[in-house]
């Protein structure tokens, strides 16, 4: 009787940490699921990996990391985007089969180009200057308006520039009679504070303007800005 409540009691005991292990398991993906494989823990490998759902093999996997030839792929579109940031993964891989004459597939070129290196195509891109319906249509007033000093106009607006493993948004602030950037800033973001700030900023160093043009962005016709 006693070995068998020894038993009982290791079955339990098990069972217990089994559980425990299984509150951190709940909706992981197969990368985080191995992740969780602990070299200290009660339980074996073999036992993690049962209620994890891995293959114990699978423990063992190092990414080899990108081949020679796909790194020289990459090496050309982040050239080739520098200068044409506006192609997206099939104007890609027309360059690099037309152009530079590998014959690679498009899944392997849209794979690279999207997945590894984090590229989008900056036409049509991010929408910087979509609109919301329930902000106010502000007019446009430079229509028939001759700008003939400095501080009379200033124009801004919201673009962004590619960066090895993204981009970055870039506003700023010109004088559109003397082409004098009054300001400028980047950020990962495009909140309206954002583009209020750097307004602010222009206009305590260099005064306030007759007029502001901006398109009808919502940063821009949020209740912060205006």
């Amino acid at each position: 009787m006693d070995s068998e409540r020894d038993l009982l009691l290791k079955t339990i005991g098990e069972l217990q940490i089994e559980n425990d292990f299984l509150k951190n398991v709940v909706l992981k993906s197969l990368s985080e699921r191995r992740k969780l494989i602990d070299p200290e823990s009660e339980l074996s490998k073999r036992a993690q990996c049962r209620i994890l759902g891995l293959h114990r093999s699978g423990i063992y996997y190092e990414n080899r990391g990108e081949s020679a030839l796909n790194l020289e792929l990459m090496r050309l579109m982040d050239l080739r985007y520098h200068y044409h940031p506006y192609e997206g993964a099939p104007r890609m891989h027309d360059y690099l089969t037309l152009d530079e004459g590998y014959e690679v597939s498009f899944n392997r070129v849209a794979r690279l180009y999207y997945e590894v290196m984090g590229l989008r195509a900056i036409i049509p891109g991010p929408h910087t200057s979509k609109r919301n319906k329930e902000h106010s249509v502000y007019p446009y007033l430079l229509r028939g308006l001759e700008n003939i000093r400095p501080n009379q106009v200033w124009a801004t607006g919201i673009t962004y520039r590619p960066l090895p493993k993204g981009f970055m948004y870039l506003t700023a602030i010109i004088d559109l009679y003397s082409r004098f950037v009054i300001h400028w800033s980047v950020s990962n973001t495009m909140e309206a504070k954002w583009c209020q700030e750097l307004m602010e900023h222009g206009m305590e160093k260099y005064g306030v303007p007759e007029v502001v043009n901006t398109d009808q962005g919502v940063q821009y016709t949020s209740k912060i800005f205006s």
